[in-house]
């Protein structure tokens, strides 16, 4: 059976709620990144026995938190080893506007992922762009790259968008079934 894990910082637990939805709709494990920027006492281990491994983090002043780049840069002990080579990589992100620059959240993402020698899984899903669409629509926010949502600047993690919730479920289902399709 595929593992896939899900390593995430969320500063207010709006990206925490995106993470359980993808780890839901994948079968993922969960490693959150603390407010320190370290991963719990098994979280390498974790990474480095996955099949895939998904990225997540709000977008803070148009990239990653300083807590996920710690996170990243300290990748580097795996990147040297070459240890996630091959591994599948995926992303989210979550901003309070609309747009927020979340793209150059899935840019670092997918640079990373590359770095680590991986193979980027986007969300093959349509946007929600007609007339008719509703802002709980699945993919209303319209991100091929990968995951990304929305949440009010005043807003608390239980008033998320259904929609964007949804639309996080259904991108963990498609990470599962690429990773299976891959690590078999």
């Amino acid at each position: 059976m595929s593992k896939i894990a899900v390593v995430f910082h969320s500063g207010y637990g709006h990206t925490l709620r995106v993470a359980e939805a993808v780890a839901a709709g994948a079968g993922a494990e969960l490693v959150p990144i603390d407010a320190d920027g370290n991963l719990p006492a098994d979280g390498w281990e974790t990474l480095n026995a996955a099949d895939a491994i998904v990225f997540g983090s709000p977008t803070y002043m148009g990239s990653v938190s300083w807590q996920f780049k710690k996170f990243a840069d300290a990748s580097s002990k795996p990147w040297f080893s070459q240890a996630w080579k091959d591994k599948l990589f995926a992303g989210f992100t979550n901003s309070a506007t609309m747009n927020g620059d979340k793209l150059s959240t899935l840019h670092y993402f997918f640079t990373l992922a590359m770095q680590h020698g991986g193979l980027w899984v986007g969300t093959g899903m349509m946007p929600s762009n007609t007339k008719a669409a509703q802002r709980n629509d699945i993919n209303y926010v319209g991100s091929f790259g990968g995951v990304m949502t929305q949440s009010p600047s005043d807003s608390n993690p239980d008033e998320m968008f259904a929609g964007d919730l949804a639309t996080a479920r259904l991108f963990g289902e498609r990470v599962a079934a690429a990773t299976r399709r891959i690590a078999g």
